[in-house]
């Protein structure tokens, strides 16, 4: 395994919601962590993704997360990305990780695993979009107010060890609960993810 997509989703205040866009004015706005990376600034990033930097260990991030993206449009362009990181690899050059952050319209997606059992509904008269992925797990909802974050990793720059790369990220999701929103969550064992304790008070 070279690259990992995976997602990860953060529900944020109504008041933050972002309005509508529709598929013809959205455009992803990124932004680098560290010195600036070719072909990032391209107002078209979206329709051709090319990604090159001078040195590894940096990271491209598509800030979206006022924009509600439909699911296939941004699954297609991780897609495309991926496809570029791998160009790159093939011809012995550097590329960044990359993080999008965003909100989706109404949808449902399974992993390849899951199972529609799990839908409270049937597939055939869905309520919303239903996708199948590549992802592990089962049946998740995204919908305006949860901020999806999508980062796409070469664990070749980090660690080749995929039980690493999935606590690595719980262990960011903890960390920004806690520092941003005095919120203390943890592991459970047994289950992957991160958990916060529900009050059953009214």
């Amino acid at each position: 395994m070279i690259f990992t997509v995976d997602h990860f989703q953060i529900s944020i205040p109504a008041a933050c919601a972002a309005r509508k866009h529709s598929d013809k004015t959205f455009r992803p706005r990124s932004h680098t962590i560290g010195p600036t990376l070719n072909g990032l600034s391209d107002p078209k990033a979206f329709e051709s993704t090319s990604i090159s930097n001078d040195r590894p260990g940096k990271c491209e991030c598509f800030d979206l997360y006022k924009d509600l993206v439909p699911y296939g449009k941004a699954w297609s362009w991780q897609r495309r990305i991926v496809s570029d990181k791998m160009t790159l690899i093939e011809r012995k050059q550097d590329c960044p990780d990359t993080l999008i952050i965003l909100q989706h319209h109404p949808v449902y997606t399974l992993g390849t695993g899951s199972s529609e059992e799990y839908l409270n509904f049937d597939i055939k008269n869905a309520p919303h979009d239903v996708y199948r992925t590549e992802r592990g797990g089962e049946v998740t909802y995204h919908g305006p107010g949860q901020v999806v974050l999508y980062p796409i990793i070469n664990l070749r720059n980090h660690r080749m060890d995929l039980h690493w790369y999935l606590r690595a990220l719980e262990e960011v999701v903890i960390r920004v609960l806690s520092t941003t929103f005095s919120i203390k969550a943890s592991r459970l064992k047994g289950f992957a993810g991160v958990w916060v304790a529900c009050s059953t008070s009214p």
